[in-house]
Protein backbone atom coordinates (compact mmCIF):
# COMPACT_ATOMS: atom_id res chain seq x y z
CA UNK A 1 0.00 0.00 0.00
CA UNK A 2 1.42 3.38 -0.94
CA UNK A 3 2.42 5.88 1.19
CA UNK A 4 -0.05 9.09 1.97
CA UNK A 5 1.41 11.99 0.27
CA UNK A 6 2.93 14.77 3.12
CA UNK A 7 1.04 18.04 3.62
CA UNK A 8 2.78 20.81 2.11
CA UNK A 9 3.08 22.29 5.14
CA UNK A 10 4.63 19.69 6.49
CA UNK A 11 7.34 19.10 3.54
CA UNK A 12 8.15 22.75 4.24
CA UNK A 13 9.62 22.02 7.69
CA UNK A 14 12.01 19.20 6.31
CA UNK A 15 15.55 18.89 6.69
CA UNK A 16 17.82 19.69 4.12
CA UNK A 17 19.66 17.19 1.10
CA UNK A 18 23.21 16.24 2.43
CA UNK A 19 24.41 18.92 -0.57
CA UNK A 20 22.16 21.10 1.52
CA UNK A 21 18.83 21.44 -1.32
CA UNK A 22 15.78 22.15 0.24
CA UNK A 23 13.87 19.69 -1.69
CA UNK A 24 10.63 20.51 -3.13
CA UNK A 25 7.68 19.27 -5.65
CA UNK A 26 9.17 21.35 -8.19
CA UNK A 27 12.74 20.70 -7.58
CA UNK A 28 11.91 16.79 -8.01
CA UNK A 29 10.39 17.49 -11.14
CA UNK A 30 12.76 19.84 -12.75
CA UNK A 31 15.19 16.92 -11.91
CA UNK A 32 13.14 14.34 -13.84
CA UNK A 33 12.73 16.21 -16.58
CA UNK A 34 16.48 16.15 -16.55
CA UNK A 35 17.02 13.13 -16.11
CA UNK A 36 14.74 12.19 -18.91
CA UNK A 37 16.35 14.55 -21.62
CA UNK A 38 19.52 13.13 -20.70
CA UNK A 39 18.84 9.09 -20.41
CA UNK A 40 15.40 8.56 -21.75
CA UNK A 41 12.60 6.85 -20.08
CA UNK A 42 14.89 4.06 -19.10
CA UNK A 43 16.78 6.34 -16.89
CA UNK A 44 13.80 7.55 -14.71
CA UNK A 45 14.16 5.80 -11.27
CA UNK A 46 13.59 6.50 -7.85
CA UNK A 47 17.10 4.94 -7.08
CA UNK A 48 18.57 7.80 -9.91
CA UNK A 49 16.76 10.91 -8.60
CA UNK A 50 17.69 9.86 -5.22
CA UNK A 51 21.19 10.12 -6.39
CA UNK A 52 20.94 13.53 -8.63
CA UNK A 53 18.91 15.19 -5.70
CA UNK A 54 21.43 13.79 -3.11
CA UNK A 55 18.84 12.04 -0.81
CA UNK A 56 17.42 8.94 0.14
CA UNK A 57 15.18 8.02 -3.05
CA UNK A 58 12.64 6.80 -0.08
CA UNK A 59 12.09 10.91 0.43
CA UNK A 60 10.68 11.42 -2.83
CA UNK A 61 7.87 9.18 -1.43
CA UNK A 62 7.03 12.18 0.86
CA UNK A 63 6.26 14.53 -2.01
CA UNK A 64 4.61 11.49 -4.31
CA UNK A 65 2.75 8.32 -4.61
CA UNK A 66 5.17 6.85 -6.66
CA UNK A 67 6.87 7.32 -9.89
CA UNK A 68 3.39 7.15 -11.56
CA UNK A 69 2.25 10.00 -9.78
CA UNK A 70 5.48 11.80 -10.57
CA UNK A 71 5.03 11.02 -13.85
CA UNK A 72 1.75 12.91 -13.95
CA UNK A 73 3.18 15.63 -12.45
CA UNK A 74 5.50 16.42 -15.06
CA UNK A 75 3.12 16.18 -17.62
CA UNK A 76 0.96 18.65 -15.96
CA UNK A 77 4.37 20.95 -15.37
CA UNK A 78 4.23 20.83 -19.46
CA UNK A 79 0.79 21.75 -20.05
CA UNK A 80 1.83 24.62 -17.22
CA UNK A 81 4.52 25.75 -18.99
CA UNK A 82 2.49 26.13 -22.44
CA UNK A 83 -0.20 28.42 -20.68
CA UNK A 84 2.52 31.10 -19.04
CA UNK A 85 1.75 34.01 -20.65
CA UNK A 86 -1.43 32.86 -22.46
CA UNK A 87 -4.45 34.72 -22.01
CA UNK A 88 -7.65 34.96 -24.67
CA UNK A 89 -8.07 37.86 -26.73
CA UNK A 90 -11.78 37.18 -27.68
CA UNK A 91 -10.52 36.20 -31.38
CA UNK A 92 -11.60 32.69 -31.07
CA UNK A 93 -9.47 31.35 -34.30
CA UNK A 94 -6.22 32.97 -32.71
CA UNK A 95 -6.77 31.73 -29.03
CA UNK A 96 -7.40 28.38 -30.19
CA UNK A 97 -4.10 27.93 -32.71
CA UNK A 98 -2.27 30.07 -30.04
CA UNK A 99 -3.35 27.36 -27.21
CA UNK A 100 -2.79 24.66 -29.56
CA UNK A 101 0.65 26.18 -30.90
CA UNK A 102 1.86 26.42 -27.05
CA UNK A 103 0.70 23.07 -26.19
CA UNK A 104 2.88 21.21 -28.87
CA UNK A 105 5.58 23.39 -28.69
CA UNK A 106 5.86 22.70 -24.51
CA UNK A 107 5.31 19.11 -24.87
CA UNK A 108 7.92 18.72 -28.25
CA UNK A 109 10.54 20.92 -26.68
CA UNK A 110 11.12 18.03 -23.62
CA UNK A 111 10.54 15.05 -25.96
CA UNK A 112 11.52 12.43 -23.69
CA UNK A 113 9.03 14.01 -21.70
CA UNK A 114 6.40 13.97 -23.89
CA UNK A 115 6.40 10.41 -24.82
CA UNK A 116 6.12 9.52 -21.26
CA UNK A 117 3.01 11.63 -20.77
CA UNK A 118 1.22 12.78 -23.88
CA UNK A 119 -1.31 9.92 -23.32
CA UNK A 120 -2.02 10.86 -19.45
CA UNK A 121 -4.72 12.84 -17.73
CA UNK A 122 -3.55 14.16 -14.85
CA UNK A 123 -6.49 15.62 -13.39
CA UNK A 124 -4.55 18.38 -12.21
CA UNK A 125 -4.54 22.20 -11.76
CA UNK A 126 -2.61 23.05 -15.62
CA UNK A 127 -4.56 20.37 -17.10
CA UNK A 128 -7.87 21.75 -15.71
CA UNK A 129 -6.85 25.26 -16.90
CA UNK A 130 -5.58 24.34 -20.11
CA UNK A 131 -9.30 22.41 -20.78
CA UNK A 132 -11.43 25.59 -19.05
CA UNK A 133 -9.39 27.88 -21.43
CA UNK A 134 -10.27 25.69 -24.74
CA UNK A 135 -13.86 24.93 -23.96
CA UNK A 136 -14.25 28.67 -22.87
CA UNK A 137 -12.75 29.39 -26.12
CA UNK A 138 -15.50 27.16 -28.04
CA UNK A 139 -17.95 28.30 -26.16
CA UNK A 140 -17.44 31.85 -26.49
CA UNK A 141 -17.32 31.47 -30.21
CA UNK A 142 -20.94 30.24 -30.18
CA UNK A 143 -20.89 26.66 -29.77
CA UNK A 144 -23.22 24.97 -27.63
CA UNK A 145 -21.68 22.72 -25.19
CA UNK A 146 -22.94 19.62 -27.10
CA UNK A 147 -21.17 21.28 -29.94
CA UNK A 148 -18.13 22.58 -28.26
CA UNK A 149 -17.27 19.32 -26.71
CA UNK A 150 -16.53 17.15 -29.48
CA UNK A 151 -14.49 19.71 -31.18
CA UNK A 152 -12.88 20.28 -27.80
CA UNK A 153 -11.89 16.68 -27.81
CA UNK A 154 -10.86 16.51 -31.36
CA UNK A 155 -8.46 19.67 -30.44
CA UNK A 156 -6.93 18.08 -27.67
CA UNK A 157 -6.23 14.71 -29.17
CA UNK A 158 -5.32 16.12 -32.15
CA UNK A 159 -2.78 18.39 -30.29
CA UNK A 160 -1.64 15.39 -28.02
CA UNK A 161 -1.02 12.85 -30.93
CA UNK A 162 0.78 15.37 -32.91
CA UNK A 163 3.34 16.30 -30.20
CA UNK A 164 3.53 12.74 -29.12
CA UNK A 165 4.45 11.90 -32.87
CA UNK A 166 6.74 14.89 -33.21
CA UNK A 167 7.92 14.24 -30.01
CA UNK A 168 9.32 10.52 -30.75
CA UNK A 169 11.24 11.68 -33.73
CA UNK A 170 13.19 14.10 -32.05
CA UNK A 171 13.96 11.12 -29.16
CA UNK A 172 15.52 9.02 -31.92
CA UNK A 173 19.12 9.38 -31.62
CA UNK A 174 20.53 12.16 -34.37
CA UNK A 175 22.28 9.14 -36.66
CA UNK A 176 18.46 8.07 -36.52
CA UNK A 177 16.80 11.00 -37.27
CA UNK A 178 19.24 11.88 -40.12
CA UNK A 179 18.82 8.73 -41.69
CA UNK A 180 14.93 8.47 -41.70
CA UNK A 181 15.04 12.42 -43.20
CA UNK A 182 17.61 11.19 -45.98
CA UNK A 183 15.15 8.32 -47.03
CA UNK A 184 12.80 10.93 -48.52
CA UNK A 185 15.90 12.04 -50.53
CA UNK A 186 17.32 8.63 -51.67
CA UNK A 187 14.68 6.82 -51.83
CA UNK A 188 11.13 8.89 -52.61
CA UNK A 189 12.86 11.38 -55.12
CA UNK A 190 14.33 8.13 -57.43
CA UNK A 191 11.25 6.25 -57.78
CA UNK A 192 10.05 6.79 -61.34
CA UNK A 193 7.08 7.87 -62.81
CA UNK A 194 6.23 4.72 -64.86
CA UNK A 195 5.92 2.46 -61.23
CA UNK A 196 5.24 4.98 -59.12
CA UNK A 197 3.95 8.11 -60.45
CA UNK A 198 1.91 10.60 -57.71
CA UNK A 199 5.27 9.78 -55.60
CA UNK A 200 7.25 11.07 -58.51
CA UNK A 201 5.38 14.04 -59.10
CA UNK A 202 5.62 15.07 -55.51
CA UNK A 203 9.15 13.85 -54.66
CA UNK A 204 10.56 17.52 -54.46
CA UNK A 205 8.04 18.69 -52.15
CA UNK A 206 7.72 15.69 -50.05
CA UNK A 207 11.47 15.89 -49.09
CA UNK A 208 10.88 19.11 -47.88
CA UNK A 209 7.35 18.95 -46.45
CA UNK A 210 7.73 15.63 -44.55
CA UNK A 211 10.59 16.51 -42.01
CA UNK A 212 8.27 19.07 -40.36
CA UNK A 213 6.11 18.53 -38.48
CA UNK A 214 2.26 18.52 -40.13
CA UNK A 215 0.32 20.27 -37.05
CA UNK A 216 0.13 23.58 -37.99
CA UNK A 217 -1.33 22.51 -41.12
CA UNK A 218 -3.98 20.25 -39.08
CA UNK A 219 -4.46 22.28 -36.71
CA UNK A 220 -5.77 24.76 -39.18
CA UNK A 221 -7.75 22.48 -40.83
CA UNK A 222 -9.54 21.38 -38.20
CA UNK A 223 -10.35 25.17 -37.31
CA UNK A 224 -11.54 25.78 -40.77
CA UNK A 225 -14.14 22.76 -40.12
CA UNK A 226 -15.09 24.84 -36.64
CA UNK A 227 -15.05 28.12 -38.65
CA UNK A 228 -17.49 26.53 -41.08
CA UNK A 229 -19.79 24.82 -38.72
CA UNK A 230 -20.27 28.59 -36.67
CA UNK A 231 -21.16 30.15 -40.40
CA UNK A 232 -23.55 27.28 -40.87
CA UNK A 233 -25.02 27.83 -37.15
CA UNK A 234 -24.93 31.30 -38.07
CA UNK A 235 -26.76 31.25 -41.38
CA UNK A 236 -29.70 28.88 -40.41
CA UNK A 237 -30.32 31.29 -37.07
CA UNK A 238 -30.29 34.25 -39.87
CA UNK A 239 -32.48 31.90 -42.49
CA UNK A 240 -34.90 31.36 -39.44
CA UNK A 241 -34.92 34.94 -38.16
CA UNK A 242 -36.19 35.95 -42.24
CA UNK A 243 -38.90 33.14 -42.42
CA UNK A 244 -40.22 34.50 -39.28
Amino acid sequence: MPKPVVSEEKRRRRRLTRSGKVLSEQLIIDTAMRLLREHGSTGLSARRLGLALDCDPSTLYRYFRGMDDLTLAIGDTLIGQALHGWSPTGAWRADLRGLGVRIHAAYVAHPQAAVLTTSRVTGRANELAADEAVLGVLRGAGLPVADAVPVYHAFIDQTLAFAALDAASLALPNAALRAEDEVWRSTYAHLPASSHPHIAAAAPLLATEMVNSAYPSALDLLLDAVAARLEAAAQQGSDGRTRG
